[in-house]
């Protein structure tokens, strides 16, 4: 028997490696694939699209919030893997008491790479987590950062508008850029109005692609409200997403911060 804590603390014991495993996480399921755990994974939620075949033939359990536990329990899984941020308490205790529910908890890039780790320990898939969290490494390392501290407002919703805190892992993907998120005064995911964008008056405005699908006409309705600032649209995915596919961030980060001319 093997015990593990996750990153919030909490202890679960396993008498094996897992062989059915639930996913609650769109990014830690990609990343379940990404560590070749195919026949393994029995339970996604109707948000993990990546890998697309997975989110075609994989069971579905429900949304991040808002699980059926019944179908969750009617797969017997033998670990759930959950996260702190992405699904409610309440729902994670439920399952805790009947299977062994590991819960991260990430708002910065290192918290991200120990996550990989412990999955990778969690799963049986040690080397690969290792190699995989090498080439994140390596990736970032060769990131070129902008070459002086632009404020960027990234929003990721709209009526209310809503942006990102200190404390978010989308802030410390802002920060690696070089990049000074506008409100990073505040924590969370803040609720700001037109006005409170207008006091900011940053020069960027970053409009996520989730998990509010902002468009070009949001642009147009930006562009009267800061004439000043420049505003594009941004892959969302590669800002959030805090498993394998943090591999392809730092080139895509690169293109951002060279077509902004934020690195001359």
């Amino acid at each position: 028997m093997q015990q593990f804590t996750d990153q919030t603390g909490f202890t679960i014991q396993l008498d094996s490696q897992p062989k059915r495993i639930v996913s609650l996480v769109p990014s830690q399921t990609e990343l379940l694939y990404t560590l070749g755990l195919e026949e393994k994974v029995v339970g996604i939620t109707k948000f993990c699209i990546h890998p697309e075949h997975w989110f075609r033939n994989k069971t579905r359990i429900g949304g991040t919030k808002g699980i059926h536990a019944e179908k969750i329990f009617s797969l017997q899984p033998d670990l759930v893997i959950a996260n702190k941020e992405e699904n409610l308490q309440a729902e994670v205790e439920l399952l805790r008491s009947w299977v062994p529910v590991w819960t991260s908890d990430i708002d910065t890039l290192d918290a991200a790479l120990e996550m990989i780790q412990q999955v990778g320990a969690l799963t049986g898939e040690i080397e690969k987590a290792a190699t995989l969290i090498q080439q994140i490494s390596t990736a970032f390392a060769q990131l070129k950062p902008a070459s002086y501290s632009a404020t960027v407002a990234y929003l990721i919703w709209k009526k209310p508008y809503m942006t990102v805190g200190s404390d978010c892992f989308i802030s410390d993907m802002l920060k690696k850029c070089g990049f000074t998120p506008a409100f990073d005064h505040l924590q969370r995911y803040p609720e700001i109005s037109a006005a409170d964008l207008q006091a900011a008056a940053p020069e960027f405005v970053f409009l996520s692609s989730e998990p509010y699908p902002f468009k070009e006409k949001d642009i147009e309705e930006l562009k009267l409200l800061l004439p000043a600032s420049r505003i594009l649209l941004v892959d969302g995915e590669m800002f959030s997403w805090y498993g394998s596919r943090l591999q392809y961030a730092p080139e895509y980060f690169q293109d951002l911060i060279d077509q902004l001319g934020a690195n001359p």
